[in-house]
């Protein structure tokens, strides 16, 4: 396969060793963006990302070698060994547990609600703030080469998200934040919670992590809400920061869907974005009207 040939030569040269001396060993699950495998380079086992097409339109690569850096004092990532900023090939140490995805995430909310805290309580701050109105800007700006003008549906959408902007986005509460701390990325070990690839790291309202969190069921999302606030019933309005966040998602991501399926990953891995992209308007619809 084309991916075991890009493994086996970057790790001849990251390592120094012969193509014998490099295994992989399996393909890991959960994400749709990028390739990673579990490899083994002299009986040592380690995580190797390759990207997927286009993915550099979406995650600047000497951003998140910079976070990558910053977070390393909070121990919730795996040790980056190697990350090229631009093909995004990254190696990082391998960690024994399992990912949250494949386990009940309702049973480890208290753990999700430490890491989460750890990260935003930090001081950290990143160079760059996530700034979703910037990014959903930049992510609309890469459709223009298509000739892709937006349904009315989707920019009556928007404006109703917009119209919430001024209520639920407040520079004051900026903070570091993961930005894609939905299940998959999370590891359960033996002794402790990790937590995965730090590609959308910024800051941004904590509010953002939360509402990732229920990126598979956002019924996740809203158990994790009164465990990270501490209090058995949060506020109508901690409620309608946690909608606003997940529809801006939604919006988010129903452009990235678009991109897609513009460029034939429809077609390549089987999946139908344009299908993908029109649930995420379902659902942004759905966390809007939510907002009281």
């Amino acid at each position: 396969m084309p991916n075991q040939k890009i493994i086996k030569d970057v790790c001849k040269k990251v390592f120094n060793v012969k193509s014998d001396d490099i295994e992989v060993v399996e393909r890991l699950m959960g994400g749709m963006s990028n390739y990673t495998y579990i490899i083994k380079v002299k009986s040592k086992l380690y995580t190797f990302r390759i990207p997927g097409k286009k993915a550099e339109k979406f995650v600047n690569r000497i951003v998140e070698a910079g976070n990558i850096e910053l977070v390393k004092t909070l121990d919730l990532n795996n040790n980056t060994i190697y990350l090229d900023t631009d093909t995004g090939y990254k190696i990082a140490e391998y960690i024994e547990g399992k990912p949250m995805h494949e386990l009940e995430p309702m049973l480890h909310l208290n753990e999700v609600a430490k890491v989460l805290h750890k990260i935003h309580n930090s001081s950290l701050k990143s160079k760059f703030d996530y700034d979703p109105l910037g990014r959903l800007r930049l992510y609309e700006s890469h459709l223009v080469e298509f000739n892709f003008t937006h349904s009315e549906r989707y920019n009556e959408l928007k404006k109703k998200f917009l119209s919430y902007k001024n209520k639920y986005m407040d520079d004051l509460r900026l903070v570091l934040t993961h930005g894609d701390s939905q299940i998959s990325n999370f590891v359960v070990t033996d002794t402790s919670v990790k937590l995965m690839d730090w590609e959308f790291t910024g800051n941004n309202d904590p509010f953002y992590d939360i509402a990732c969190f229920g990126n598979n069921d956002f019924d996740h999302a809203l158990a994790l809400l009164p465990i990270y606030l501490k209090k058995p019933t949060p506020t109508v309005e901690e409620y309608n920061r946690l909608y606003f966040f997940r529809a801006f998602q939604t919006l988010q991501w129903h452009n990235v869907a678009l991109y897609k399926e513009f460029i034939g990953l429809s077609k390549d891995l089987g999946v139908d974005f344009m299908f993908v992209a029109n649930l995420y308007l379902d659902k942004a619809e759905k966390f809007l009207n939510r907002i009281k």
